[in-house]
């Protein structure tokens, strides 16, 4: 079915469907609903636009050259890209600019995919249990499931700090493991000494909880009929959970994925705890870097339009395929 087919499919059910609604007597006119949202709508665009117009003014404004301190520049035709220019041969080696950069965005896309990988390996039989199978006690798990969004990101990373500690917990049951040809079975193995794997576990233990719910979201709403023909067609139990549950959860993972990974881009604050090397520093933590020094704001400002620009992809996809997926239904 062609593009132009869909939309004429959908105007037409749209028009057939205020017909019936005035024929019951409740029509409402059109705007009639989002003006109730045209209030929250107008606040959330002016605290997203009004600051990222300031970042743009930082990013191609300039410097003050005494004292070295970003100047904005709040008119777009006198904005300079010459930041840009600049920040952009940090990253990729260009105009005779070392690259510098350009490790700790590839760490980035690193760290992230793995993240979002384990996040979905581990979450997804978690949110299957507790949609599918915890019976009576679904209540509870669901209690458990948002239990970490009441104790603060920054507690939480504490926590797994005290664990990875020399003489910390993690070390003291390697120790009493049969695991003799490996490195940490010395129960004193550095684990915040500036190792990736342990900035991606922390990133994992920090945003499991954001993938799970919508993982549990979407399976919880599967209709179990659905499952009950595809048993009564034959099916067996797995070939049902490929063929039936796991591309209905597709719209779950996806919103899972999503909402992992933008403030993974983004996330400074494990690596600074984890490990403080720049031999595991992200993006997040250039930018961090780079706002501590006066004279390198605008670089900082320059570097969250490039990882803005990164996030655009992932939520065109997102809302691309969710769009595609409620116009099939």
């Amino acid at each position: 079915m062609s593009e132009r087919t869909t939309r004429a499919h959908r105007r037409r059910r749209k028009r057939q469907q205020r017909l019936r609604l005035k024929e019951e007597g409740v029509w409402y006119p059109r705007g009639f609903w989002p003006a109730f949202a045209a209030p929250a709508t107008i606040w959330m665009a002016l605290l997203f636009v009004t600051p990222f117009y300031a970042v743009f003014a930082v990013a191609m404004g300039t410097v003050d050259p005494i004292f070295r301190n970003p100047v904005p520049v709040w008119q777009p035709w006198y904005w300079d890209t010459s930041q840009i220019v600049e920040v952009f041969g940090k990253i990729f080696g260009t105009g005779g600019q070392p690259a510098i950069f350009a490790p700790a965005f590839i760490r980035t896309f690193e760290n992230v995919f793995a993240a979002s990988a384990l996040c979905l390996i581990l979450g997804y039989p978690v949110a299957y249990f507790v949609a599918r199978h915890s019976g009576k006690r679904k209540n509870l798990f669901r209690l458990l499931l948002i239990a970490p969004f009441w104790i603060s990101y920054m507690m939480r990373m504490l926590a797994w700090v005290n664990i990875l500690q020399p003489d910390g917990y993690l070390n003291m049951i390697l120790a009493w493991l049969p695991l003799d040809f490996l490195p940490i079975a010395n129960g004193h193995y550095g684990w915040l000494e500036g190792h990736q794997a342990t900035v991606v576990f922390g990133i994992v233990y920090g945003y499991i909880p954001y993938m799970i719910l919508p993982l549990f979201a979407g399976l919880d709403r599967i209709p179990q009929s659905l499952l009950e023909a595809s048993r009564d067609l034959g099916a067996s139990a797995p070939r049902t959970f490929f063929r039936v549950t796991l591309p209905l959860s597709k719209p779950g993972i996806l919103a899972g994925l999503v909402i992992v990974t933008l403030p993974m881009f983004g996330d400074y604050y494990t690596n600074n705890l984890l490990s403080r090397r720049p031999t595991t520093s992200m993006i997040g933590n250039l930018i961090d870097n780079n706002v501590g020094v006066p004279s390198r704001v605008s670089e900082a400002a320059v570097l969250v339009l490039f990882l803005a620009v990164i996030l655009i992809v992932p939520m065109s996809y997102y809302l691309r395929t969710t769009s595609r997926q409620e116009a099939s239904d």
